[in-house]
C-alpha cells in the first residue's frame, strides 16, 4: 500500500488530507496493541455490538471480519457463525489468537495477518463481511470496498462501522479537523467523510443507523450488489 494516489485514482469527495500508508498503521497498531482494549474498547463497544447483533441476524453463516484487531468482537457471534478474521497488524492479532484459545462461541477458521486491500480469498468466499472501525485506516478506502465486494457472495451483506465526519459545520466538525493532522500518530483519520469509502449508488442502497456515544460512530449496512 503506499501513501500517494496511484496513477488513475482519485481521493473523492471528503478524502482526508493526510492519507496513511500501510507503515503508518503498522507502527501505530504496533503501539496502541496492548492498551488497545482498555483504551478504545469502551467508547468503540456499543457500535461493535450493533454490528455483531445485525450478523448475527442475518442468515450468513461464513462471516469475514476485516480489520479484526484484538478480537473484541468474536466472543459475540452466535454458535453456527463461521466466522475469518484478517489484520495488518501481527502484534493485534496476537492479542486476537489468545482470546480465541480462552474460547468463543462462533467458530473461528482463521485468523491472517493480510491487507484489507488485496485479500487472498478466492471470489464470493463469504456471506457477509464487516470492516469495523477500519474504513478511516486504509489508505485507499474505495479498494478496500471493492476488495469485500470481491470476497462476497452475489446478495451477501457488506457492513461498516465507523465514525464519519460530521456533515455539517460546528463543534464536533471543527475538532475533527483540527485533530486531523496527527492521523499518522492516531492511526485513523478523525477528517474522514463517508464519501471517501461508498459510492453515490451505495450511499443511496446503505442503511445508515447512529451509534452512541452521542452518534459519533455510524452502522453502515449495505447490500452486496450496490454499485
Amino acid at each position: 500500500m503506499s501513501a500517494t494516489i496511484r496513477q488513475g485514482e482519485t481521493r473523492g469527495a471528503g478524502a482526508p488530507a493526510r492519507p496513511l500508508d500501510a507503515q503508518d498503521v503498522r507502527d501505530a497498531y504496533r503501539r496502541w496493541a496492548g492498551v488497545y482494549d482498555s483504551v478504545f474498547g469502551f467508547v468503540s463497544r456499543p457500535g461493535r455490538m450493533r454490528a455483531v447483533a445485525a450478523l448475527n441476524a442475518l442468515p450468513a453463516e461464513r462471516l469475514l471480519e476485516v480489520g479484526v484487531g484484538t478480537g473484541l468482537a468474536l466472543p459475540h457471534y452466535v454458535a453456527g457463525k463461521r466466522v475469518t478474521g484478517i489484520d495488518l497488524s501481527p502484534e493485534m492479532l496476537a492479542v486476537a489468537e489468545r482470546r480465541v484459545r480462552e474460547g468463543v462461541a462462533a467458530t473461528v477458521e482463521g485468523l491472517h495477518e493480510m491487507d484489507a486491500e488485496a485479500m487472498a480469498f478466492p471470489d464470493a468466499s463469504f456471506d457477509a463481511a464487516v470492516a469495523m472501525f477500519v474504513a478511516s485506516v486504509v489508505p485507499n478506502p474505495r479498494r478496500m470496498m471493492a476488495e469485500m465486494r470481491r470476497v462476497v457472495r452475489p446478495g451477501g451483506t457488506i457492513l461498516l462501522v465507523n465514525h464519519f465526519l460530521a456533515p455539517h459545520m460546528g463543534l464536533r466538525r471543527g475538532v475533527e479537523r483540527a485533530v486531523a493532522p496527527f492521523s499518522r500518530a492516531l492511526g485513523w483519520h478523525p477528517d474522514f467523510a463517508m464519501e471517501t469509502v461508498l459510492s453515490p449508488g451505495q450511499l443511496t442502497a446503505a442503511t445508515l443507523q447512529p451509534c452512541p456515544p452521542l452518534g459519533i460512530f455510524t452502522l453502515v449496512t449495505l447490500p452486496r450488489d450496490a454499485v
